[in-house]
């Protein structure tokens, strides 16, 4: 999907879930991945383990890891960003879950524009082109592998963020 059409996670708090049912402690991949190696964030399970990456405009990495290997059956894995103050670009906590449980937490900073101009948008199950990290497991199109997704959710809060120069100019642009 092109980002769009994707909600809007810019400079607010938000939280992506993926249902998955895994299988095997040896799955791996990509669950949920929005963006390139010039900015994007991802889910996806390494050796056991869940993580959360978010790239910010390619500069850096910031990776969030769960505490303990994920177990198999049906679970809710999901990453939730909590904004802190309104300094831009945006900073705050960003948790993993495990269902309901905890299982990871770290500070990171997020971008304020869009994570790509063309090209790479938003994908389930698989990277397509440019990865956002290369910390994912295993080759390019790094699907996932050893569960099933049944389905991946992105909400919002707080108000959405709006460019007011770009909108103007926008607006200039139509007359």
């Amino acid at each position: 999907m092109p980002e769009s059409v994707t909600p809007n996670i810019r400079n607010r708090s938000y939280a992506v879930g993926v249902e998955v049912t895994i299988d095997t402690t040896e799955a791996n991949g990509v669950l949920f991945s929005q963006g390139s190696r010039f900015g994007g964030h991802a889910l996806y399970m390494k050796g056991g383990t869940f993580k959360y990456v978010y790239n910010w405009v390619g500069e850096f990495e910031q990776i969030v890891e769960s505490s303990k290997p994920i177990p198999t059956g049906d679970h809710v894995l999901s990453a939730s960003f909590v904004k802190e103050g309104d300094g831009m670009p945006t900073e705050g906590t960003l948790t993993l879950y495990l269902d309901d449980e905890k299982i990871g937490e770290g500070k990171i900073k997020t971008q304020p524009g869009k994570f790509s101009l063309a090209g790479e948008g938003l994908n389930v199950g698989k990277e397509g082109a440019e990865p956002v990290t290369d910390d994912y497991p295993g080759t390019s199109p790094w699907a996932f592998v050893g569960g099933t997704i049944h389905e991946a959710t992105i909400d919002v809060a707080g108000d959405p963020w709006v460019d007011l120069e770009q909108e103007l100019a926008g607006a200039f642009a139509r007359d």
